[in-house]
């Protein structure tokens, strides 16, 4: 299937299949060649009102084409201007364009005028618009005189500038003899024609440089008016009047302006207070997206004015005396515009064709034809047109009826020319589109397939896919009319190869194009939006997928420039991180991926904030006594609201440079009430708060010194106390400089006796904080004031105190003493009270000395360290705990107060019971043979009583570590030395022995021996050498001996480190070794394993180098029982108190054997 574009008259469709386009004298799709012959087109010249530069050469434009090429000619003001007969002017080699030398010589004014060039060859002559040449023109302003204006206070002002005629008119702006611009306002503003106009006058309008610029851009010069002075005198009285307008005057006016213009309407009014300008229009709306408000709303913009804008505009001035309107009638006129500009023609001889000139324009416009640039009514005739007013009807062409056509539309307010030829060709179509062009596209876009061409007669245009002519459907393709095939989705089906083919009566010819689809570009990883602390650093991702025969490129922008030449931005392959970012970094980022065929962008917001900036423009008002209103400017938020500001105070006169909190408010909130203290110069400043924090100080506000006044508060934390028996020392904390008040702080101490009628005692002192009252009785209550003042007055009356005059020691100790002995280790001391006046102080509580005076068992006396105990309050008993056992202990009771100790009550006697004996102190093994073992040992450290007797049990371990039966042996309390006999050679035995008292059995001491190798054995094994004499016996035996020895040394040096049976930690851990479990299977004793490392011997009872056991320390302590240095006991005798003194402990040592294993009893483990 085909798609046909086919010259006919009229303009058809010639059905579904095959797609003909026909197109109807396709002017505009075609571009003669330039190798065939045509009548000149006009291609470049110089705009209609040409303003040009006296200063620089005259260029005036023409360029034109044509086939042949074109001759030039020109016409000044109507007439033919010779180029050749005038020195000065030139025309540009190839073209028409003039160049007149002013340069060297000449006037710029000798060639203002109107000019109009021609270009001409065999088939026709084409014309430029006529060219208004007139040089630009600064002119100074005329010398004037200029009188000083005086005028009152609120009076209205119009300072002229008329600035003098310059072509183009000049640029006005008002400024300073410092080059600087006059501020504008509401009430001071520059109308559109240059004045300075003033609603009303203030006292600082007053200066003598008020002075009109204008500002000539063609030339680059400003010329300047002489200075206008101002004075204005301040009236007693400003008189408020109503509204009145400056300009325009009266009550309506009228404006003209032209379509396609900006219009301009302008109210300035004058009155006191300043009137505010509002604008409507009548009987419509202003146009929304076109309306502009300048200069203070006083100039009323639409841009693009066109006939619809029309109709009366009013602008209405108003204050609070009243309102004005002006109505301002506006007409937009037209100068002629395009409705259908003429378009070259190509016929070939025969065809018939129409060129249509339309044009609008108020008033409408008047249509007039040249031909050739000669008016057509006194061209040359031609049979094959005719004119139907604004088009010719061609007809029957021939080869001379080719020529240029120019159509000119204008009114009162100017004018169009174009030009439009028409060429008479026969000619073959040919192609103009390059071979094998291969078009790339991305998916799912449209693809546009070029086939330019030509011919005369038209030529038809046909297009197939594939070598073969593949069909196009008509739904899925679009042909235009210059030729171009359109896919509006390309797909990647549509890929392939396309054939253009044109034809007319002359011949054919065709051109092949490719199409390739490429995969679109994404962006799969877009910018997300950021918000970074100033000073922070930040990463935006841009990650892309792109079509793989395609190369992007990554370009990050930032507010749609490029990025800033700054070190801080950094951009890899999917990142742009910009480090240490400022404010100013803030904006909108935008990655955009850039292939030769597409581009795709994403953008994300970086918002940059931070503590904010700190307050300024700190004020004061509202100045009184005890208050103030502070107010301030706030800082910049950077871009985090502000959500409190907190204020704070300096006191000069106290404490300089020193910051006190004063007060905090809303973050909405510019002004503060504060109250003052009287006599402090406060000076203020203002912090603002953030989420990010708090912004740095502002500079402090101005001092603020209030007036003194008696001071408001006494003095806190008074207190009576004597330090010595006959004095009362009364004590206070005195008022900081800020609480003072006022100069001249001072205090009233009174005081008098709580228990008597005694009248108050009073005395004045200076800013101190203590005074003391001698003479006064022992521990007398009292009643104690401090009242403060200074050089105004007195502080309210202050608030009585109780108080007491000083301490002496108590009179009396403790009577009926008692002790009752709960056991061996413990006791309870009760007493009774001492009478309350007999303490003469404050009751700290009771205290206990005890201590150990003789030994019940030896009868010896030795000094023994008291200890003591404190009880507060007015408890009346109180235990001794970790006492000694069988001991005789004195003890006594004394009554504390703040000042000390009082007497010492009667000694009481008491002995403590009986108790279990400590371990013996040593234990050794002595003399092994085959069959026996001898015990030493030393009596218990601390028998706790009198021994009865001793108990021995031990049992053997065998080979496989085993514990065998265990005996049970008493020996009598006054040996220190046993021999067991009968016992099994070389056999491992464990040992447990205590002692005994009434009490009961002590703590025990174990111990570990082995009896000596049976020799008459290893004699007879010596004797057996049959085979042992046998080399290959040998061998073997040292194989076995070598193992065996590795083996000796891994045992003996980790029998050297020390070590336990596990069985062992499972016997400890029971009080007596009887109670071991024992296997159901045969009766025996729990296995005794040393399978993991060897060590048979519990850790904490090594036996040290002289095979000397020591005892475990179990003697009671009180460590860490209550507090400080005075331990304390609870009613129900737990301790809650603590010795006096340090008691010395005798060190504990381990009870284990360190006997290193012998090599002989290593290896009767292997036996």
């Amino acid at each position: 299937m085909q798609l046909k574009i086919m010259p006919k008259k009229k303009c058809s469709y010639a059905g579904r299949v095959p797609l003909i386009l026909v197109l109807c004298q396709m002017v505009t799709a075609l571009e003669v060649p330039l190798d065939l012959v045509q009548p000149p087109t006009i291609t470049q010249q110089s705009p209609k009102d040409y303003i040009i530069d006296p200063r620089e050469n005259i260029v005036i434009q023409c360029e034109a084409k044509g086939k042949p090429s074109p001759s030039f000619s020109w016409t000044q003001n109507g007439t033919h201007f010779d180029v050749d007969k005038d020195p000065l002017v030139a025309m540009k080699p190839g073209s028409g364009t003039l160049i007149i030398n002013i340069m060297s010589e000449g006037k710029a004014e000798t060639y203002e005028g109107v000019y109009q060039c021609t270009a001409r060859n065999e088939r026709g002559a084409a014309i430029s618009n006529n060219i208004v040449i007139r040089p630009s023109r600064s002119p100074l302003w005329t010398k004037e005189k200029l009188e000083p204006i005086t005028l009152q206070n609120g009076q209205s002002l119009v300072l002229p500038c008329r600035p003098p005629i310059g072509l183009p008119p000049p640029i006005i702006f008002w400024m300073d003899n410092s080059f600087q611009r006059l501020p504008q306002s509401e009430r001071v503003s520059q109308g559109l024609n240059g004045d300075l106009y003033f609603s009303n006058v203030l006292p600082e309008d007053t200066r003598e440089d008020y002075i009109c610029y204008a500002r000539f851009n063609h030339t680059q010069t400003i010329q300047q008016k002489q200075p206008i002075s101002v004075k204005v005198i301040s009236a007693k009285s400003n008189r408020e009047r109503p509204p009145t307008f400056l300009t325009p005057e009266g009550n309506a006016s009228n404006k003209e302006e032209l379509r396609g213009n900006v219009l301009s309407l302008e109210c300035i009014a004058e009155g006191l207070p300043t009137p505010i300008i509002y604008w409507i229009k009548e009987d419509g709306t202003l146009p929304i997206n076109r309306t502009f408000y300048r200069n203070f709303k006083k100039t009323l913009q639409i841009i693009q004015v066109s006939e619809a804008d029309s109709g009366n505009y009013q602008c209405i001035a108003k204050n609070a005396l009243g309102a004005i309107h002006h109505t301002i009638s506006v007409t937009v006129k037209a100068a002629p515009y395009w409705i259908m500009a003429p378009q070259n023609l190509v016929l070939s001889p025969g065809e018939d064709g129409t060129l249509i000139c339309r044009a609008n324009g108020n008033p409408k416009p008047r249509i007039s034809w040249l031909s050739n640039g000669v008016p057509i009514e006194i061209a040359p005739d031609d049979p094959s047109r005719k004119i139907d007013g604004d088009t010719i009807i061609f007809s029957n062409v021939q080869e001379r009826s080719s020529a240029v056509f120019q159509c000119n539309a204008s009114n009162e307010y100017g004018y169009l020319l174009a030009n439009a030829f028409v060429n008479v060709l026969a000619e073959p179509p040919r192609i103009l589109t390059s071979a094998n062009t291969l078009y790339q596209i991305i998916a799912n876009r449209p693809a546009l397939l070029d086939c330019a061409f030509f011919g005369s007669p038209l030529p038809t245009i046909e297009w197939f896919k594939g070598a073969k002519g593949s069909a196009l459907r008509e739904d899925n393709y679009v042909l235009h009319e210059n030729g171009t095939l359109e896919i509006p989705v390309a797909q990647k089906d549509s890929v392939g190869t396309y054939v253009c083919v044109a034809r007319n009566k002359l011949g054919t010819a065709k051109n092949e194009v490719h199409l390739e689809i490429k995969d679109p570009t994404r962006i799969i990883k877009q910018p997300e939006y950021a918000v970074v602390q100033r000073g922070s650093t930040v990463s935006f991702e841009c990650k892309v997928k792109h079509d793989h025969t395609l190369i992007p490129t990554v370009l990050w922008l930032k507010d749609n420039s490029e990025l800033p030449s700054d070190g801080r931005f950094t951009v890899d392959k999917d990142h742009l991180v910009v480090a240490d970012v400022s404010d100013d970094d803030g904006g909108i980022y935008t990655c955009v991926a850039n292939t030769t065929l597409d581009s795709v962008s994403a953008s994300a917001v970086l918002r940059v904030v931070d503590v904010p900036n700190p307050p300024f423009d700190l004020e004061l008002t509202d100045q009184l006594d005890k208050s103030v209103q502070l107010s301030w400017t706030p800082g910049d938020d950077n871009n985090s609201p502000i959500t409190k500001f907190i204020i704070e105070y300096e006191d000069t006169m106290h404490e300089a440079g020193l910051w006190h909190h004063q007060t905090e408010v809303s973050g909405t909130q510019t002004t503060a009430q504060l109250k003052l203290s009287p006599y402090v110069n406060y000076s203020f400043r203002v912090m603002a708060v953030n989420s990010l924090g708090r912004s740095r100080p502002s500079k402090a506000s101005e001092q603020y010194l209030t007036k003194a006044a008696e001071p408001d508060k006494n003095p806190t934390a008074v207190e009576g106390l004597g330090s010595e028996p006959d004095n009362l020392v009364i004590t206070w904390k005195p008022l900081n400089g800020f609480e003072s008040n006022g100069p001249g702080l001072q205090y009233k101490v009174s005081w008098r006796q709580r228990d008597g009628d005694d009248e108050w005692t009073s005395v004045i002192v200076a800013n101190v904080s203590k005074y003391i009252v001698s003479g006064t009785p022992t521990f007398a209550p009292y009643l104690v004031k401090v009242q403060a003042l200074n050089d105004v007055g007195f502080a309210p009356e202050p608030a009585e105190v109780m108080g007491h005059s000083g301490e002496d020691l108590p009179m009396v100790a403790p009577g009926n003493v008692r002790v009752n002995v709960v056991n061996s280790t413990l006791a309870e001391v009760r007493w009774e009270p001492v009478p309350l006046k007999s303490i003469r102080g404050h009751l700290q509580g009771y205290r206990i000395y005890y201590w150990k005076a003789q030994s019940s068992s030896k009868r010896n006396r030795r000094h023994i360290e008291k200890k003591i105990l404190t009880f507060q309050g007015s408890k009346t008993h109180g235990m001794l705990p970790g006492l000694e056992p069988f001991s005789h202990y004195t003890v006594n009771v004394r009554v504390v107060n703040g000042k000390g100790e009082g007497p010492a009550s009667p000694d009481r006697v008491f002995n403590t019971p009986e108790g279990v004996p400590s371990a013996p102190s040593s234990l050794k093994i002595i003399n092994p043979t085959l069959d026996s073992l001898t015990l030493e040992w030393d009596p218990p450290s601390h028998p706790n009583g009198i021994l009865t007797e001793y108990t021995l049990k031990y049992q053997p371990i065998n080979n496989t570590h085993e514990l065998g039966p265990l005996v049970d042996l008493k020996i009598p309390a006054n040996k220190t030395r046993w021999t067991l006999k009968n016992l099994n050679f070389s056999t491992r035995y464990k040992f447990y022995f205590y002692a005994q008292t009434a009490a009961g059995p002590g703590s025990q001491i174990t111990e570990e021996a082995v009896t000596t190798v049976d020799e008459g054995k290893t004699a007879m094994a010596s004797r057996q050498v049959d085979i042992a004499t046998q080399g290959w016996f040998i061998g073997l035996m040292c194989a076995v001996a070598l193992l065996i020895l590795i083996l000796l040394i891994v045992c003996f040096i980790r029998r050297n480190k020390g070590g336990k049976y596990p069985v062992k930690e499972k016997e400890d851990a029971r009080a007596d070794p009887e109670i071991q479990p024992m296997k159901e299977d045969d009766g025996t004793f729990g296995e005794y394993s040393d399978a993991e490392d060897h060590k048979p011997l519990k850790k904490g009872s090594r036996t040290p180098s002289d095979r000397t056991v020591k005892k475990e320390d179990s003697d009671d302590s009180l460590v860490d029982y209550g507090e400080g240095v005075n331990g304390q006991f609870n009613e129900d005798g737990s301790f809650i108190g603590q010795y006096s003194g340090k008691k010395e402990k005798e060190p504990a040592e381990g009870n284990e054997s360190s006997e290193a294993p012998s090599p002989v009893n290593a290896m009767n483990s292997f036996v």
